[in-house]
């Protein structure tokens, strides 16, 4: 029961994190909360229970920052491949063993931090972001489908863009929305979506909704340098925990 109540608590506190995260920088939940669920739990699991606040939690901030758009149809591309890629990726979460997406999740974090510490000042280009605009799309709805995380090629891309905030959040709010609407019926349809994670996942978003405020007053008093790099920290000990029960 013990281990029980501390897997619980140790849930709480990353959807806690990942709600602050959310609503500091308009994304990055899932970079702390899924690894946290898939270490209590087991990746389905966490797949599906944060498929649900990464919806809805989504779907608002796209609308809240609308007038922010960018021009053109570079986000409805974006979107439209990653909600082809989420399909592809659900597809793999089913088939592949437990193992083998944990070892997976853990490569693709440590992946996203050591290039954002490799790489602090690259931009893209804005021409060259409309030509990668597909595949980047597909590639980072494969990760979200199969692994519940699509930031290591989602938001490093439209981070190397240097978007302005609100173009930021709802180019990539938007792009989420969309994987989620081939992933939520999916996870229906392959099981993994039981009634039991279902109302998980309204728990969760609960929470994170709690402590998104939290997070957007924290972004105007502390620099967003020392919170990535807290962020990364996090990461890295998460990915690193996860490896280590893979290996074991």
């Amino acid at each position: 029961m013990l281990i029980e109540h501390a897997g619980l608590a140790l849930a709480v506190l990353g959807l806690a994190i990942g709600g602050v995260l959310k609503g500091a920088t308009g994304m990055g939940g899932p970079l702390i909360a899924v690894p946290v669920l898939a270490a209590v739990f087991d990746v389905p699991t966490a797949v599906a229970i944060y498929a649900v606040p990464n919806f809805f939690t989504n779907l608002w901030q796209a609308w809240a920052y609308r007038s922010e758009r960018l021009p053109g149809a570079f986000g409805l591309v974006f979107a439209g491949a990653g909600l082809a890629g989420a399909a592809l990726g659900t597809v793999m979460l089913v088939g592949l063993p437990p193992d083998a997406l944990l070892m997976m999740i853990a490569v693709v974090v440590l992946g996203y931090v050591a290039l954002r510490l490799l790489h602090p000042g690259w931009a893209l280009d804005h021409g060259m972001a409309r030509r990668l605009a597909v595949p980047a799309g597909l590639g980072a709805g494969v990760l979200q489908g199969s692994v519940g995380l699509s930031a290591p090629i989602s938001v490093t891309f439209l981070n190397a863009m240097r978007l302005e905030r609100g173009a930021f959040i709802v180019t990539i709010s938007g792009f989420f929305v969309a994987m989620s609407l081939a992933q939520l019926p999916m996870l229906t349809a392959f099981g993994l979506m039981t009634g039991e994670r279902l109302l998980y996942g309204f728990g969760a978003m609960a929470i994170i909704l709690l402590c998104m405020p939290l997070g957007t007053a924290l972004a105007k008093r502390i620099s967003r340098e020392v919170f990535d790099r807290v962020v990364l920290a996090i990461l890295a000990i998460i990915a690193l925990r996860l490896l280590w029960s893979g290996i074991v």
